[in-house]
């Protein structure tokens, strides 16, 4: 028995995973590592740790995405071009600001909805995504885009495979009816695009499709009935012990206590994944 488990109150997993409101952060956090999930969501545990070294670092890292997402945010609301390029001043932010600038906004001729956030019941489970931006043209085209801001590019192997990339479509279809003059939105009628400032000619799409809907909702299915179904002590520890070095609860879980070092994510294979394994993707879900 592992010290946090020998210190935690009677605990009821199956009460409260039936209570969460489901997100790709919490979904990917489960496929990743059951015991991260269940410390993180469901036994709420708050455990002072950093994430990776050095620390200032890796805080500039997220302050930056938070920035660029604001930006992006703040200029589809309508707020001067002028305006939003004086506040990025760090030569990194600058950049991507103007690259962005430069692509995207000419392919963003319809309605755009930045920052929206839909809910929808997937068998009396809530499941909740916020978009960086949804663009709607006629007739009744959806696009979905996530901004990236990694220093490597994820391959699109693993992109395929993330739980983003399967609930965000799926999510769109469920619930925007709203969206659609009230009229059901066709799967066929959604893409996901992934950009990264850092490599801006390279973005990754996806189109969707009604086999691939019904998929993603057995799915989603799938995976929520096994997390509510488990038991207080089958939230195994992940089989990738790497992953445990850039988590906070590594010393918890008595898998290391120094965190792990940035360049080093940056030259492994984990970089792939880095961009979620550090919680960036979080910056997402900030409410600006």
């Amino acid at each position: 028995m592992t010290s946090y488990e020998s210190q935690s109150p009677n605990l009821d997993s199956h009460s409260r995973a039936m209570d969460l409101q489901y997100s790709q952060s919490s979904l990917q956090a489960y496929v990743e590592c059951r015991r991260r999930f269940q410390l993180r969501y469901l036994w709420n545990v708050a455990w002072p740790a950093q994430e990776a070294e050095p620390a200032l670092e890796y805080e500039r890292i997220i302050r930056q995405g938070e920035a660029f997402h604001f930006l992006i945010h703040q200029h589809l609301l309508g707020l001067p071009i002028e305006r939003l390029s004086a506040m990025a001043q760090d030569e990194e932010l600058k950049r991507w600001w103007l690259t962005y600038l430069r692509i995207i906004p000419p392919d963003l001729p319809g309605r755009n909805l930045p920052e929206l956030t839909l809910t929808a019941s997937l068998e009396n489970f809530r499941m909740v995504a916020k978009y960086d931006l949804i663009s709607i043209t006629e007739p009744a085209k959806f696009t979905i885009y996530d901004w990236k801001t990694s220093q490597n590019r994820p391959k699109r192997q693993w992109l395929a495979g993330h739980i983003q990339t399967r609930l965000y479509p799926y999510l769109l279809v469920k619930s925007g009816t709203f969206l659609n003059h009230n009229q059901p939105i066709q799967p066929e009628r959604v893409e996901m695009i992934y950009w990264f400032p850092n490599f801006p000619g390279e973005p990754e799409h996806f189109s969707y499709n009604t086999e691939q809907y019904h998929q993603d909702e057995q799915y989603l299915k799938d995976l929520l009935f096994e997390i509510t179904n488990l038991k207080e002590n089958e939230f195994y520890l992940t089989t990738r012990p790497e992953r445990c070095t850039y988590c906070t609860f590594r010393s918890l879980c008595e898998r290391g206590v120094k965190a792990g070092r940035l360049h080093q994510v940056e030259a492994s294979e984990l970089e792939v994944e880095g961009v979620i394994n550090l919680d960036f993707e979080q910056i997402a879900e900030i409410e600006f």
